[in-house]
């Protein structure tokens, strides 16, 4: 709807005369126009606000014009605003410093980038340099970014058009619901899963492939939390054949599940975590207020390049306010416990909460999945066959959904509840509230 404000009508106006929008067709956009936003809330120029459980593109983790994250990008202003990368700064070093300590001891070092594509380029990068192969396998279920290798390392339809790097070879993860390997429960799923993958490496030659790619739980694809003792087989498989393991964390990482990272919510039953050798980040480590990613790098594959050169860099790698941002972020998420809201506020609202509203609409909504502020309802146009509701009933949902002051995130058939991790009880009952409206309005 195009506002009526001056401004809202002017941002509008200018954006459809001079930008140009990613992955769509140009003619056919309405936009809507953000004037502002605080914690979990945003709202247009006409005055509408919105419940944000988007989180924008899923990465506004600390909530809206956090204070502490402004404040630090202020004065890292005043002392410094840009430096090249070949320099020391002191506030990439304590960025770096932060990660790490979040991280824990299997990490060493990080090399920072503009964002999570080249995050994950670069992991690539290293992966292929340190073990002199070539192949990265990664799943069809999955989004990796939209650079050269990235693209190509993404499963989704995005990837078709894009198909220009070399290597790239996909495999199926698990997935329960949508079970690719006929299984009966979830144990089995994840054995075969493990099967499938393990014979994709012998048939494409395990000498062959650099890395295993994975999103520690896929976002994009549907917040897909892989089977207890899935990820420590993909480790064991790794290991078996010199491979480099690399978890994606750019948009589980920072407290969207729970945790500081994803697969730390994914500890088993005695508390043992599978740790990747290279994990790639961006979106949730300064909530998307400045752009940038990075990649936390295991000891053996940054001693690597002790004494060869890394031949790979970027203009703005560390800049000064990025890095403000990050330690702004990090330093508040800590202090005022945002990741421990997140991991209760899924646990003892948002979870049970979501399960209630499947009970109440159960003919459209197929499965619930996720932890923390990290959830996806499946939703189905018949939940004998899980065959997925078609596009048109998207398009009302979202309608209705905004008509009633919540901002959605939808991918493909998928809901995806996803607030800022600072999100309340009641801001919780009242998106569930919402939620209940516009599904019963179909």
């Amino acid at each position: 709807m195009i506002p009526t404000s001056d401004d809202g009508k002017r941002a509008y106006d200018l954006d459809r005369a001079y930008v140009f929008h990613s992955w769509s067709a140009q003619a056919a956009l309405d936009p809507m126009v953000i004037a502002g936003g605080s914690g979990t809330l945003v709202w247009d120029h006409d005055g509408n606000e919105f419940l944000d459980f988007s989180s924008q593109l899923v990465n506004v983790n600390i909530g809206h014009q956090h204070p502490a994250v402004r404040d630090a990008i202020k004065a890292q202003a005043d002392v410094l605003t840009t430096v090249a990368p070949a320099h020391a700064n002191l506030a990439r070093g304590e960025a770096a410093r932060r990660i790490l300590d979040r991280a824990g001891s299997g990490f060493g070092k990080v090399f920072f980038t503009n964002g999570g594509a080249d995050a994950n380029e670069n992991a690539i990068r290293m992966a292929r340099l340190y073990t002199g192969r070539d192949k990265v396998l990664s799943t069809y279920r999955s989004y990796h970014g939209n650079t050269g290798a990235a693209v190509v390392a993404t499963g989704d339809w995005r990837r078709v058009p894009n198909e220009y790097a070399r290597g790239h070879v996909h495999f199926f993860g698990p997935f329960s619901y949508r079970s690719e390997f006929w299984s009966d429960s979830v144990a089995q799923e994840g054995e075969r899963a493990l099967h499938h993958l393990r014979r994709v490496i012998q048939s494409e030659g395990a000498s062959s492939i650099a890395a295993i790619l994975i999103e520690t739980i896929p976002g994009t694809a549907g917040v897909l939390v892989p089977p207890p003792g899935y990820l420590a087989g993909v480790r064991a498989l790794a290991d078996e054949f010199g491979i480099v393991l690399i978890f994606d964390e750019v948009m589980a990482g920072f407290g969207r599940t729970g945790d500081w990272f994803a697969f730390q919510s994914l500890a088993d039953e005695n508390g043992d975590i599978v740790v990747p050798d290279l994990i790639t980040f961006a979106k949730g480590v300064n909530s998307g207020y400045v752009p940038v990613g990075g990649v936390v790098i295991s000891p053996s594959i940054a001693a690597a390049f002790d004494d060869s050169v890394f031949p790979g860099g970027l203009t703005y790698s560390g800049h000064p306010l990025a890095m403000a941002s990050i330690v702004g972020a990090l330093d508040a998420m800590e202090s005022e416990g945002i990741v421990a809201n997140a991991k209760r506020v899924g646990a003892d609202v948002i979870g049970p909460g979501l399960r209630a509203l499947q009970a109440k609409h159960p003919s459209i909504i197929g499965e619930v999945r996720g932890l923390g502020v990290f959830w996806a309802l499946d939703l189905v146009a018949d939940p004998e066959t899980r065959e997925p509701v078609a596009p048109a009933v998207i398009a009302a949902l979202k309608k209705s959904l905004l008509s009633l002051g919540l901002l959605p995130f939808f991918a493909d058939n998928r809901l995806h509840v996803v607030p800022p991790c600072v999100v309340t009880d009641d801001e919780v009952a009242k998106a569930l509230d919402i939620y209940d409206r516009a599904f019963s309005s179909l």
